[in-house]
Formats: C-alpha cells, structure tokens, sequence
C-alpha cells in the first residue's frame, strides 16, 4: 500500500500560489483533526450539552466549508469573501458555549446580540448548502423562511401568525429545533464517526482485503470481474455508505477489469453503479440516512441494521444474478488469476485486517451504542495496523483519513443544517401536520395511494436532493401520515429511505452511475438506465416491508422464515426476467412470464396469509417459475413462437 506523505495533505489546485494553498491545506488538516477529536471525545466520553456539541462541530465544518470552497476561485475578491464567511461560521459555536448559562436562565429568548448571530449562521447555511449541495435545498429553505415570516398574508389554515426574526432566532439558533437538531446531531454523532472508521479500515488495507476475498470467491466464475465487482463494493459500501466513494474507490480496479474481460464499457460503469449503491443499504455502517432513521423512530441503531439486512441481502442476490446472466449472454472470459488460491491466500496474510470491523458488530449486537462500538472499531484499526509493514499507518495516514472524512461529509452537514431549518419551521408553524393529513386526504384513506403518492414524491426529492435530506423531509413530512393508516413505523421509514437513495442510479441526478462513467468512458444517462435495470430491487422490494414485514424481521419466526422465502424466490425470478437470457437469449414473452410469476409468488398479502386465492397465486406463480426453469435447463422452447421472437430481439 503507497503511504501518505506530506505532500499528499496539499490540496490539488492550480487557481491560487503555493503558500496560499499550503496556509489553506495546513488550515483544513488542522480543523478536520480538532473536529475528529471533538467528535471522538464526545462519543467515547459524552457529557457536552447537545446544543453545544453541534453548535461548535458545525463552525468548525461550516468553516472548513468555506476554506474548501475559496479554492475554487481564481479571483482574490471571491476568495477574500469565503474566508471572511469562514471567520462568520466560526461565530456561533464559541458564543453559544460561552453564553450558554444565560441563555438557560433567559428560557431561550433571543436579544439582539443573538439575532445579529443567526443572521450571519442563516447567511453561512445558505452559502454552505449552495456550494455542497446545490439550488434546490435553496429554494425550500427560502420558501420556509418567507413562509414563517409572511404567513400572516396567508389566509386559511395553510397560513399562520407570522413570526419575527427574533422568535426565528430562538427557535432555529437557540434550541434544538433548528439548525441544531436531531440532523446535526446524527452527524454529530454517527455520520463522521463512523466516515472516519471507514477512512482508517481504508488506510491500513481493509477495502483491498474485500476485494480479493470477492474476487477469491467469484473470480474464476464466467464474468467472475462483475460478481466480484458486485460483491466487493457492497463489501465495502459497508463500511462507509457511500455510493460515490465506492464508486471512485472499487470501481478504479473493477471497471478496467471487466471491460478487459468483455464487459461493454456501458454495463461495466452501470454494475459498478448499482453494486456500489448496495454500501447504502448494506449493514453495518448503512448511508447516514440509517442513523437519521434510528434517531427519528426512537429505536437503537442495531435494530435498523438488522432489519436492513435481508432487504440488502436481496439486493445484491439480484444484481449477482444479473452479473451472471449477462456474462452468460456475452459467453465472457474468467478471471484467470483470482480463484480458490487468492481466497485462500487472502484470509491467511490479510484477514486480521477484518478485526475492527468484527469488533464493530460484535459490540453492537452485545448492545453496546453504535458510538462506543465505532470508537473501539478504530482503536481495534491502530491495534491491528503494526502488525504489518504494509499495514502499518503513521500521523500523516491518521491527518489524511480525517481531512478525507471532513471532505466526504460536508454535503450531508450542509444538507441537514438546511433540513434543520426547514423541519424546525414546519415545526413552529404547524405546517407538517396539516401537510401529514393533506397527504391522507389526496390519497383518499387508501394505504397504497398513499404509498404511490410518497414513492413519486421520494423520487422526485431524491433527484434534486441528497439522499439524507430527502429522508428527512419525507420522513417529516409523510411518515406521520403512513403511520396514522397502520404502517409500522419502522416499514414506513425504511419505505422512504429506499426511495430517497434510489437517486443515486436513477436520472437525471444519478451521481454513482455518473461518477462510474468517468471511469469507463460510457455515457452517463446510458449508464444510468442501465443501472437501474440492474439494481430494480430498490424500486420494487420497499413495497414488500408494507405486505410482508417479514423481511424487516417483523412479526413471528414462521411470518419472518416465509417473508424470506418469498422475496428471494420472487426477486430471483424477476432478475432473470429482467436480464433476458437464461442459457439463451429469452423472448419478450418468456421474460413477461418470469416477471408474473414473480408477481404472483410475491403478491401482495401478508406471507402467512392462507386465504385460497392467495395461497393459489402463489402455487401458480411458483409453478410457473419452476417450469420456465426446468425447460430453460432443457433448452427447451416455451412458446410456439419463442424462438422466431429471440431472433428478432438477439
């Protein structure tokens, strides 16, 4: 493994001179390791006051922020202005530590002193969010700030009292309720902890020992470089929930590796797409809409993690099953050098590189918080990395990993201090509850109307938006509305967390199916749709956690056992008709069977539901699929006109 030098920590800039970039690159280093300090201390040793903790943990970031963003610009005047904005961000946090006692003793009511505070925060937020995440987090922040403050002019009970910028300021700045709140605290808490546990496990050789061990054990399959694309970036998705990093991460390797062997460079960059999005489903570490998820339901993380499991399982059995078909169709080389031997080769030289990751979910599943299990996870990565030369990592590798975490987040920060902003005025002003049963009313009492309705809104936030904040405003928004009509609410929040992520493989946005097209030379919108053919779980499996939450791990032994059975056989023949090719090239007509006997197998009653006519859908469409599957084994037609319609489809 090349080790970090000091020269690594410069950022990589030509718009500005040397000694500004080093003064710059010096400054972001030294915050990214004050904040992974403050994040570490308040984890292992709590005890600071949440207002104060995420008070201090966003100047800090906010500030960073600027620094990072000035780099962009030739122009020194623009430049002057972020680093004047940097000095603003790095307000708040101290004065409210420092003036905290009185603003307990005051009950929170702003003076003009701290109004003149949030008017320089409002103005950093709004820079931040414009700089990380884009306009439309803009537009919905104005549009509560107006709200809050014009609603007077708004007749009916869609309007309010009107609130003033100092009842703003006590409510957004002053409390946990705004900038401040539930969102910056997960971030606080979990998002950055757990980046940085993904950074170091990088650092000392983690992310290559999945990879070797995909490779070990799917390398010498036809199209093996797919497979073990899939099962290598969902391995390391794990660890850091990002479907981008994984992306620029495995996808260096494994995309080159599959056009070498056959892969098009299309189908290369979109199941390089679709397998890295699996890291936001994928326990343990999940996307940091998961953690959000825990805090909002009220439940321990673990329990999200394990109820995510099976879903995520299912995901990556159909995109292996994808992988696999398309190689068969394409009649690809294997990967002559991966095999048996390197699995073998790998978990003798590398697998204690696995320890911190086994300590992570050894103490979580112990019930230890997710927190103290990420602290002892990189304490567990210091100890294991000596044991090595090539494993070994220095200050400079510890400076990295913070500087590289504090990068990685600073668009999901932007986007849960706006989100803060715009919950802590639906809040005030009572919008959400009337926008709850608003959603009721459109649905027309109808559970699955209401369903449709949030899984088009998801996808239409999820485009514009990143995934945690779409999350977050729909789990404001309409969980509360699915929740009234009987949904569990851990089946409601889940429902939303797939539709929100959903975004990364979907266009017009589809950053992971973009990013893998930079590396595979293929167009972006081609890779897009192409990867949401692979990965149409995240689409159809959330419909599943209403009729069968089962597969959520809810409910009975025998309901759960079922569930899983259910959705794996309906999943399996879904993919297949989705892929087109079994032995063969599959006739439109063949692969529309296979997808209605997935539809029967999986239809939409509870899995221990034994009313005749579900239970003789289920046989049908479980027949079906076996008798597709026993003529495709025999390379039999199954239909008269099967193989004229192959011809004109091949």
């Amino acid at each position: 493994m090349a080790k970090t030098t000091l020269k690594d920590l410069l950022f990589d800039t030509k718009t500005i001179g040397n000694k500004e970039r080093t003064c710059l690159s010096i400054l972001f280093s030294v915050i990214a390791v004050v904040v992974a300090g403050l994040v570490l201390y308040g984890a292992y040793y709590g005890g600071i006051t949440a207002l104060l903790l995420r008070s201090l943990f966003f100047s800090l970031v906010s500030a960073s922020a600027m620094l990072f963003f000035a780099l962009k610009y030739q122009q020194t005047w623009l430049r002057l202005g972020f680093y004047l904005f940097a000095v603003i961000a790095l307000i708040p946090g101290p004065y409210l530590w420092h003036n905290y006692m009185d603003i307990i003793m005051r009950g929170a009511i702003a003076i003009p002193q701290d109004t003149w505070i949030f008017i320089g925060l409002i103005c950093v937020v709004f820079l931040f969010v414009r700089m990380a995440v884009g306009w439309a987090l803009i537009g919905l922040m104005t549009l509560a700030l107006f709200y809050a403050y014009y609603g007077y002019l708004i007749p009916g009970k869609y309007g309010n009292g009107g609130f003033d910028i100092s009842r703003l300021t006590s409510t957004l700045m002053l409390s946990t309720e705004g900038i401040y709140g539930i969102p910056m605290g997960v971030a606080v808490e979990y998002i950055f902890l757990f980046g940085l546990f993904g950074a170091i496990l990088t650092k000392i050789g983690t992310g290559e020992v999945f990879v070797d061990l995909a490779r070990g054990l799917t390398g010498r399959v036809q199209g093996g470089p797919g497979l073990s694309a899939a099962l290598s970036s969902a391995l390391l998705g794990s660890l850091n929930g990002s479907a981008v990093a994984n992306v620029v991460t495995t996808g260096t390797f494994t995309i080159p590796l599959m056009k070498r062997v056959g892969y098009s460079a299309k189908l290369a960059g979109a199941i390089e797409a679709a397998a890295s999005s699996a890291g936001q489903i994928m326990p343990p570490v999940m996307g940091a809409a998961a953690f959000l998820m825990a805090e909002i339901i009220g439940i321990p993380y673990s329990e999200v993690a394990l109820a995510a499991l099976i879903p995520a399982l299912l995901y990556v059995l159909a995109l292996m099953i994808a992988v696999r078909l398309e190689a068969g169709r394409l009649n690809l080389e294997r990967d002559t050098e991966a095999g048996l031997k390197l699995l073998l080769r790998t978990l003798k030289k590398k697998s204690y590189l696995l320890l911190p990751l086994v300590v992570l979910i050894g103490l979580m599943v112990s019930g230890e918080s997710p927190t103290q299990a990420a602290v002892m996870g990189i304490l567990a990565g210091f100890f294991v990395s000596p044991w090595k030369a090539e494993t070994r990592i220095n200050i400079v590798d510890i400076i990295a990993a913070c500087k590289e975490t504090l990068i990685n987040i600073l668009p999901i920060v932007a986007a849960v201090a706006s989100a803060g902003v715009i919950i802590g005025v639906l809040n005030l002003t009572g919008l959400g509850l009337m926008l709850s049963g608003l959603i009721i009313s459109l649905g027309n009492g109808h559970l699955w109307a209401v369903l449709l309705l949030t899984a088009g809104a998801s996808f239409v936030l999820g485009m514009g938006l990143p995934t945690s904040a779409a999350y977050l405003l729909l789990a404001v928004l309409v969980a509360p509305a699915m929740t009234q009509m009987g949904m569990a609410p851990l089946s409601a929040h889940m429902f939303i967390f797939y539709y929100g992520l959903v975004s990364a493989i979907t266009p017009p946005v589809a950053l992971a199916a973009y990013a893998a097209s930079t590396i595979s030379g293929a167009d972006p919108t081609e890779t897009a749709i192409e990867s949401m053919r692979l990965g149409f779980v995240k689409l159809l499996v959330p419909f599943l956690f209403v009729t069968m939450p089962g597969i959520l791990l809810i409910g009975s032994t025998s309901s759960i056992i079922a569930a899983i059975v259910i959705a794996a056989l309906a999943t399996s023949a879904m993919s297949i008709g989705f892929s087109g090719w079994l032995k063969n090239n599959l006739s439109w007509f063949i692969r529309g069977l296979y997808v209605i006997a997935a539809i029967l197998i999986a239809w939409p009653q509870a899995a221990t539901d034994f009313s005749p006519h579900i239970i003789g859908a289920r046989l049908l469409g479980l027949v079906l699929f076996v008798i597709l599957l026993c003529k495709a084994a025999k390379g039999q037609s199954s239909h008269p006109h099967e193989s004229q319609l192959e011809k004109s489809t091949a």
